[in-house]
Order: C-alpha cells, then sequence, then structure tokens
C-alpha cells in the first residue's frame, strides 16, 4: 500500500490536501501519471487551476439559504442522533446517523428543500431525478407531501430494498444502465422523464438541505476537529463544509471514495474535474461517481480538505464494525466514511463519520460482514 499526500494551495493561502491510500499497481490513480506530483509538469498544472487569473470568486452556497432550507427540512426529515463509535480508532470518533432518516438516508434533506423551493409553474408537471436509490427515495417522498407525480431513473443494479422503496412513496420507476444515468445527470433530460429535473447533487437548494446535517454536528460537537462524508456526487460533503464554513467554523471536511470508483481524488492530484475511466461497480453504490462535475468542482477544490480512497475491504470491515459494536447497519457508502475516519488519514482527534444512508438488501449485508476475510 502507498500513501500519497499532495497538497494544492489556493489563492488567499489556503491549503487543500488530496489524500489517498491505494494499490498503485491496479490503481486509476496511479496510471494517471501521478509520479510527476512532486515536480514539473503537475506542480505547473495545479498552479494554473488553483491560482486563477480571473476576479470570479469561488463557488458557495449562500449563509442565507443554510438557514432557511434548515427552518424547513425537518418538516420531512428528522435531526439524526450524533453517537461514539464503541471502537478504538486515530481519535474520538463519532457516527452521524443518517440513516435513521424516514428514508434510510440523508437525501431527504436536500430533495425536500429542492422540490419546496420549486416555483409553481415548474411543479406543475410533477419533477423527476436520476438516482442509484437514496435520492430516488427522497425525492418520491418530498413529491408526495407536496401531492406532485414523481418519476425516477434508477441504475439497474441498484439494490432491490431501493426500488420497493421508490416504488412504496409512489415514485413511478425508469430503469436504465449506469452510463445512461449519469449522461441524464449531464444534460439534466431522458428521452423518458418528463417534469421539473431535480438534480440530487449539483444544486445549490439541495446542497442546502444536506448542510443542515452539518449544523447538527457543530451543536452536538462543538469541538469537532475533522468530518469525514462520502463523495458520489459532493453534495453532502461540500453541504457540510459549506455550512461549516458560513458558521466560521475550522473544522476540516474531508471526501470518502472506494479505490472502484475515485474521481475526486484524481481530480485533487491534477488540479481540475476529471473522470475517472477505471470505474468499477461495487457494493458501494451511494457513492464513487464516474467523474466530478465542473460545478460541483467549484465548491470541492476550496471546501474539503482532501479525499481519502478506502479499498473495498476496508469498507466491509467498517460495516461490520459498526454492526457489531454500535447495532447499526450501513450501507456501502456509510461504511466508506467511517472506514476512512478509521484508517487514521485524516488525522487524529474529534472526527465524525457521516453514516450516509443504511438502504442496503439484508442478505447482501450479510454476505459481505461475513466473509473470511473481514474482521473487526
Amino acid at each position: 500500500m502507498t500513501t500519497m499526500n499532495l497538497k494544492l494551495r489556493e489563492g488567499g493561502g489556503h491549503v487543500c490536501s488530496g489524500i489517498w491510500g491505494v494499490d498503485v499497481n491496479n490503481s486509476e490513480l496511479a496510471d494517471h501519471r501521478l509520479r510527476k506530483a512532486k515536480g514539473g509538469p503537475l506542480n505547473s498544472a495545479i498552479t494554473k487551476n488553483l491560482v486563477p487569473g480571473s476576479k470570479r470568486p469561488p463557488r458557495n452556497i449562500p449563509a442565507a439559504l443554510i438557514d432557511d432550507a434548515r427552518r424547513h427540512v425537518y418538516e420531512a426529515a428528522i435531526r439524526t442522533p450524533l453517537v461514539r463509535l464503541n471502537y478504538d480508532g486515530p481519535g474520538d470518533i463519532y457516527l452521524k446517523l443518517e440513516c435513521l432518516q424516514p428514508i434510510g438516508s440523508f437525501k431527504i434533506r436536500g430533495a425536500y428543500n429542492a422540490v419546496r423551493l420549486l416555483p409553481e409553474e415548474q411543479r406543475r408537471h410533477g419533477v423527476w431525478t436520476v438516482s442509484a436509490g437514496n435520492a430516488a427515495q427522497g425525492v418520491a417522498l418530498a413529491a408526495r407531501k407536496a401531492a406532485l407525480p414523481c418519476k425516477v431513473l434508477m441504475i439497474e443494479e441498484a439494490p432491490q430494498a431501493k426500488f420497493d422503496a421508490v416504488r412504496r412513496l409512489g415514485g413511478e420507476v425508469v430503469k436504465a444502465t449506469y452510463d445512461q444515468c449519469w449522461q441524464a445527470l449531464t444534460d439534466r433530460a431522458h428521452p423518458a422523464m418528463t417534469g421539473a429535473f431535480i438534480h440530487p447533487f449539483e444544486d445549490d437548494a439541495f446542497i442546502a438541505g444536506n448542510a443542515s446535517a452539518g449544523l447538527e454536528i457543530l451543536e452536538d460537537l462543538p469541538g469537532v476537529e475533522l468530518v469525514v462524508a462520502a463523495f458520489g456526487g459532493g453534495g453532502l460533503s461540500c453541504g457540510i463544509a459549506a455550512a461549516l464554513k458560513a458558521r466560521g467554523h475550522k473544522a476540516r471536511v474531508f471526501a470518502a471514495e472506494p479505490e472502484t470508483a475515485a474521481p475526486l481524488a484524481l481530480s485533487l492530484a491534477t488540479g481540475s474535474p476529471q473522470s475517472f475511466l477505471g470505474w468499477k461497480a461495487s457494493f458501494v453504490d451511494g457513492c464513487g461517481g464516474k467523474s466530478v462535475f465542473p460545478r460541483m468542482w467549484d465548491l470541492a477544490h476550496h471546501l474539503l480538505a482532501g479525499s481519502i480512497v478506502c479499498t473495498l475491504a476496508e469498507i466491509r470491515k467498517a460495516m461490520r464494525i459498526v454492526a457489531e459494536r454500535n447495532r447499526v447497519i450501513c450501507e456501502g457508502a456509510g461504511a466508506c466514511a467511517v472506514a476512512a475516519g478509521l484508517s487514521g488519514k485524516c488525522g487524529t482527534g474529534q472526527i465524525v463519520c457521516v453514516v450516509s444512508g443504511g438502504n442496503i438488501d439484508l442478505g447482501k449485508f450479510a454476505e459481505l460482514v461475513t466473509r473470511q476475510d473481514v474482521s473487526s
């Protein structure tokens, strides 16, 4: 295993660390000429991308939008508990249990806020989204509360539990391949979809809803030093980081990605949004995208302290630890954040790992945590 720490300096003196620990023989990160990270052309590329010559300020989520979301989000979401992980780690590790939301994931926060803020003329024909299952449930529940029809373009490999939950909430499901879904996110359109599009991570309203989780963390643990959250599109980690920034808090927020899909780590290493060409599907279906969207890069590159890349074995172990020690079921994405926190790569001190969701087929969960290579 090789761990690499690359510091990217931006205008204003802020330092952003891109951190990963992966098998250099099998990783897209290694294949992307990261040998140049210590000097040469890559450093010039970083300077060019992260010290812009334009006067355009970096993208941020307005504090007023976050506060407004906080006032309304509990019309659909709950204030989730923050509990100590009963396991010896590199610091005092706490779990933010977003898996206890009514839909089993944090996505209800952003989805409800985004649907709530839609103008009446856009709501008229219903809403639709693209999802591996968690955003689908969030938008479906938000639409039901607003008495709106909802369609969802869902990744066909999603767990059956997520398909069942979306239909139970009244959403109409259309299955598609991962590539088709990712393209629909880019295009914000799909021939099978009608109505107002609710982007599952990119827009300010959705991110502001997610940011309410960050405000709760600050209230429950004012001395928090590090927060780790899974990065799929970036709406959760960037939302939490935006909330901390709005409150003037100095805690650092790290993203967590699986080794099979780590475009943010690659983007931080190269200094610009990248696609992860070696992307592979895994049980970590709730995070790990094929690329970093440019608008999310505009947030992530200055709000996040880095990305911690975890092996699938580390994520399986984290799932087991959380189940055995705290009696909580977390899906792969939620466990990815815990694995990152346990790795010690983000540092020590008071660490909050966001258990972003718990929507996983129970049979699959049992299979993953009882494999012979998994122990706690």
